[in-house]
């Protein structure tokens, strides 16, 4: 983990708000979140979350699920930022994401970027990993934190321990 400093703090930035944007299409009923990936300062993948092929009638938002100590936005019917963003990435960039970064970003209903607290979705971290992508970034209370995905899914996967 390290914290981004100076020039990559400010590139960081306008990603983050591209991050946004994205995130106020969502169409999830407990959050809304947003997701990019970029190699060599272009984005070659994004998604928001919502229930599965934007269609209304897949949403299960309302189900009450019985795994109450998981966060609430592990508590959704909806794929996540994450995944939407790598299959965007996938569709659009095929062979791209090799060595790219994912910015992830929460807002509040009035859009502002909330801050993301630290790694738990053992689905996102595990995803992330797999798909080559070299590093997830997260805007926090601290700053803008750049994690190894190896590291982030171990630290995913230790949140619940």
């Amino acid at each position: 983990m390290r914290y981004l400093k100076d020039k990559e703090k400010e590139d960081a930035s306008v990603l983050f708000e591209e991050c946004r944007k994205i995130a106020t299409y969502a169409l999830c009923k407990k959050d809304k979140c947003g997701a990019i990936i970029e190699k060599n300062g272009e984005v070659i993948g994004s998604g928001y979350n919502g229930p599965p092929l934007d269609e209304p009638e897949n949403c299960k938002c309302a189900h009450v699920y019985k795994l109450t100590e998981k966060p609430k936005s592990d508590q959704t019917c909806c794929p996540h930022a994450e995944w939407r963003a790598i299959m965007d990435a996938l569709k659009k960039n095929p062979g791209k994401m090799n060595g790219s970064r994912i910015y992830f970003s929460r807002v509040s209903d009035s859009g502002d970027i909330l801050p993301s607290g630290k790694p738990y979705c053992t689905v996102c971290s595990r995803l992330v990993l797999d798909s080559g992508i070299k590093e997830f970034i997260l805007q926090n209370e601290e700053g803008i934190v750049a994690y190894d995905t190896k590291e982030y899914n171990d630290i995913s996967y230790a949140f619940f321990e």
